[in-house]
């Protein structure tokens, strides 16, 4: 039987199965790019319409591939749409916002890996291939490539979602020729000659989303506060309510292990969504503890920190300055300040290279690393990491530079 969401057909029982599942639902509840939406207020989208995006241009690239004689089994072409549509399954609420808040030093790719091999005993081992291919564990390199690469579908998707959704017009990216521009020799995922300048396209735009949209920074300031928001919660549990589910998460240290090995866990951390984060934020604004109702009430009133990027780490002695000023306007303590005056660095390489290499399979056929292939000198430039700190403090503080 094939069901339709819309237009766009499900392959079979079994994914359609998958999407009906309690825990993919949830990221119908799951914003695609946090906060994002109080710089760019078009940008709602979600990780359920992201998820879907991304499994219908997987279909399109095993297609192509297999126009091109590349085989591929029916067992290997359901894995991979399966590994590609729950890719992004493990993201905890306002998605990159709260990576590491819930469980503890995760990323979201080991969450997704505990929550694939639950439904993999769930669905009699039906998800096997998917897992292997997710967990880079399949033998055959472009499948997982496809999935999680310099250059895959996750990109592809998401680039130009985004790019739409936030009016971002430079990250839009020719993903339909991409897709027909791929291919594979001796396993690996490569791009024929002629979608060079694709590509070229591809590394320039994912590095404008990044500046412009993902690490923008008043984002980097309001996702700062949402983390501030989470930290204070755990530190005065005991005196505020909140959600039972999501109160398993900010009283105890969550582990991925922990989550494999108790269900009643994971089962909790795939409830709390979205929602229950700004339910819970609603209600501790009005709460008895002084730092936690302020910061909350500037968050839901877009009272948003002031920031400041450089290049090189901000001086202590300015920081110290800050503390010291919020420390006297709020009447709180050195530790009470540091909810408001808060450092960090922010990292971002549009390309890796090395083993990661997106491969240009030329009409001699080679395989040449895009840097070298392409005509662009800032493409070579894109491998480096690039490094951002930032320092964030309350806008009615007056930061002096002296």
């Amino acid at each position: 039987m094939i069901h339709y969401t819309g237009l766009s057909p499900f392959p079979n029982d079994l994914i359609y199965d998958i999407i009906s599942h309690p825990y993919f639902q949830r990221l119908r509840r799951i914003r695609q790019l946090g906060l994002t939406e109080y710089v760019y207020p078009g940008a709602l989208h979600t990780r359920f319409h992201h998820a879907l995006g991304a499994m219908h241009l997987m279909a399109e690239a095993l297609l192509s591939l297999r126009k091109k004689e590349v085989k591929i089994s029916e067992e290997e072409y359901n894995g991979a749409l399966i590994a590609i549509l729950l890719h992004d399954i493990g993201h905890a609420p306002f998605s990159h916002a709260l990576e590491n808040e819930l469980v503890l030093g995760s990323s979201h790719e080991e969450v997704t890996s505990v929550i694939m091999q639950a439904l993999n005993v769930e669905f009699g081992g039906e998800l096997q291939i998917a897992l292997d291919i997710f967990n880079g564990k399949y033998p055959r390199r472009f499948f997982v490539q496809l999935v999680a690469s310099q250059l895959d579908i996750d990109r592809l998707d998401y680039l130009n979602r985004d790019s739409f959704f936030t009016g971002v017009v430079e990250g839009h990216i020719g993903s339909e020729r991409i897709i027909k521009l791929l291919n594979v020799h001796n396993d690996e995922l490569v791009i024929e000659e002629k979608g060079i300048y694709s590509i070229e396209n591809f590394l320039s735009a994912r590095r404008l989303m990044y500046w412009q949209v993902y690490l923008h920074k008043t984002t980097v300031a309001i996702e700062t506060m949402l983390v501030q928001i989470i930290r204070r919660v755990r530190a005065i549990h005991q005196s505020i309510s909140m959600p039972e589910d999501l109160k398993m998460f900010l009283v105890n240290d969550i582990s991925p292990d922990i989550l494999r090995q108790q269900p009643k866990m994971l089962q909790a951390f795939c409830r709390i969504d979205d929602y229950d984060i700004i339910g819970a934020i609603k209600s501790w604004q009005h709460g008895d503890d002084p730092i936690l109702s302020r910061l909350c009430a500037m968050l839901l009133e877009r009272r948003l920190f002031n920031i400041r990027l450089s290049e090189k780490a901000h001086p202590r002695e300015i920081i110290e300055n800050l503390q010291r000023q919020v420390k006297a306007t709020f009447g709180l303590t050195d530790a009470e300040a540091g909810y408001f005056v808060v450092s960090g660095v922010k990292t971002n390489a549009a390309y890796i290279g090395g083993d990661q290499k997106i491969s240009i399979y030329t009409k001699q056929h080679e395989m040449i690393d895009i840097a070298n292939a392409a005509d662009l000198p800032n493409i070579k430039a894109m491998r480096k990491i690039v490094k951002k700190y930032y320092l964030c403090w309350p806008k009615s503080i007056t930061l002096h530079d002296s």
